[in-house]
């Protein structure tokens, strides 16, 4: 335990506070396990970080959010909201800030940075994999992340630990309240993960299949023309929709209008991570119509305050779990006795 060490880079501090008390509860401590650091940036915008503590020989782990959108900074006299990009390139300083001093450094990255550009079609950049072959060279010895959206990224890179850990256990606790419910995929590409929520909840699954014009592209995408519904009747049922995450939340919230035109008599909505790329006013508007009952999300990505406030919003805790995935790994145990990476 003394060679442990947290960073907190300051889009995850909240997050991080969670975890560092359940470490010092857990280890029966006081003193903070956490290194400080300074990230300051020039007002050209180029970031610089320094390490305020020894990391000498320490077991380092980096949690990091790249998805917060809340944190801005002046660049030419203006505000500036902080990218996924400009997340990403902080994590590098601070780890080369670190190299050749640390004994091991564990990046913890619940929301995996460019996880959606996964694979290449075409003339298409390969982000995730080239990020993650960066963090490779530049020392780091191990990668968690949380419910990847595709975990097979990681034959990037075959010499590094990755691990992908999934939260179906943690939610499943928080959805128990739901007495025999539905499990519905919003689309095929989800199916395993309703499976595994439908599993532990004893429950049958359903699944949409997003019908889309490969014509044309539209922000990036192929409209969907229509959600066509396979599985069992869920008149009369309580259902759960589960998705790796919600961006814009269009196609949750068009799923959850066909399970309700279908009779469904409850309808929870549930996702890893609520990014709500284009606001929640659909989803308060959804929520204001009885669309939907209930979302539930984790705290793993950065959400304004005022969405967590909503009635409609449940977020559940994801500290502990981080804690002991840290102690496990500090103790150079298996990630399998903890059941998380399956």
């Amino acid at each position: 335990m003394k060679n442990l060490g947290l960073i907190m880079m300051p889009n995850c501090e909240a997050l991080g506070t969670k975890v560092e008390r359940y470490l010092q509860e857990k280890y029966q401590v006081k003193e903070s396990l956490q290194i400080n650091l300074i990230c300051n940036r020039f007002q050209n915008g180029e970031g610089k970080v320094r390490i305020l503590d020894s990391v000498r020989d320490k077991d380092l782990y980096i949690l990091t959010d790249v998805g917060n959108h809340g944190m801005t900074y002046s660049m030419y006299g203006k505000e500036h909201e902080m990218s996924p990009d400009e997340h990403y390139q902080d994590l590098k300083r601070v780890i080369s800030a670190c190299s050749g001093k640390a004994s091991r450094i564990t990046v913890i990255m619940p929301l995996l940075y460019q996880s959606r550009q996964h694979k290449r079609r075409g003339r298409e950049s390969l982000d995730c994999a080239l990020a993650l072959q960066e963090l490779e060279r530049l020392g780091v010895s191990n990668i968690l992340t949380f419910d990847c959206h595709d975990p097979n990224v990681a034959n990037a890179v075959p010499n590094m630990s990755f691990e992908n850990i999934y939260p179906t256990k943690t939610m499943v606790q928080a959805l128990k309240t739901i007495h025999h419910p539905y499990v519905i995929s919003p689309d095929m590409g989800a199916m395993e993960r309703a499976r595994h929520y439908a599993e532990q909840l004893g429950s049958k699954t359903g699944v949409f299949y997003k019908r889309r014009d490969l014509t044309q592209v539209i922000q990036g995408k192929n409209p969907i023309l229509e959600h066509v519904y396979l599985g069992s009747s869920v008149k009369g049922k309580d259902v759960i929709v589960v998705d790796d995450m919600i961006a814009s939340g269009t196609s949750m919230i068009e799923v959850a209008k066909e399970l309700r035109n279908r009779g469904a008599r409850k309808i929870v909505l549930c996702a890893t991570f609520a990014l709500f790329t284009e606001g929640t006013k659909a989803f308060e508007d959804a929520y204001h119509h009885h669309v939907f009952d209930q979302l539930y999300t984790t705290n793993l990505s950065y959400l304004p305050d005022r969405i967590k406030k909503q009635k409609w919003c449940q977020r559940v805790d994801f500290s502990g779990v981080i804690g002991e995935v840290i102690d496990t790994l500090s103790r150079h145990d298996s990630l399998q006795t903890l059941e998380v990476t399956k």
